[in-house]
């Protein structure tokens, strides 16, 4: 199966210039969408993974049915305000400006191997952010998976001495 095919290519959304990659219609179509997530669930068991941790909130389409397919638990990364006990923050930068993103203190012990999981890798900074607080809590990345990576925006960079994986590259 071709993922790719599933990827609507939406001009100047959100804005002029940009070619949106709309991950909606692979998401309406169950055998896409279990293809993708059982394509990155077989990477996770590969990597080792003990844990599947996904940030706000794309990253949780992908990452709640990968824990779930092999049995694992799913680590949510949330937006201020949003996770109830005491948690641990990591603030980064934006094009324009800064975002913080938290963890529960205790959602990862320590020597747990983690794999990361998004719908897209584009500038690698809320993965990155991430990465810092599970690292923060003991945790070993062992890897990341994306649906779709837009190589343009260099992610990977700031992703270097992680493995990676994506299932399209455009």
């Amino acid at each position: 199966m071709d993922l790719r095919d599933y990827i609507a290519a939406i001009p100047d959304f959100p804005s002029e210039g940009i070619l949106f990659r709309d991950i909606t219609p692979l998401l309406a179509d169950g055998a896409a969408f279990k293809e993708a997530c059982g394509q990155m669930a077989a990477y996770a068991k590969e990597r080792g993974a003990e844990v599947i941790v996904g940030p706000e909130s794309r990253g949780f389409i992908f990452s709640c049915p990968i824990a779930t397919e092999l049995g694992l638990g799913f680590v949510p990364v949330r937006k201020p305000g949003k996770l109830p006990r005491e948690t641990v923050s990591y603030k980064y930068e934006l094009e324009y400006g800064t975002n913080e993103i938290f963890i529960h203190k205790d959602a990862i012990k320590p020597g747990q191997k983690v794999v990361v999981c998004d719908d897209l890798l584009a500038t690698g900074g809320t993965i990155e952010a991430a990465i810092k607080l599970v690292e923060e809590l003991g945790g070993e990345v062992v890897g990341c998976a994306f649906l779709i990576e837009l190589v343009d925006l260099n992610g990977r960079e700031k992703l270097a001495g992680y493995d990676v994986k994506t299932l399209i590259q455009y």
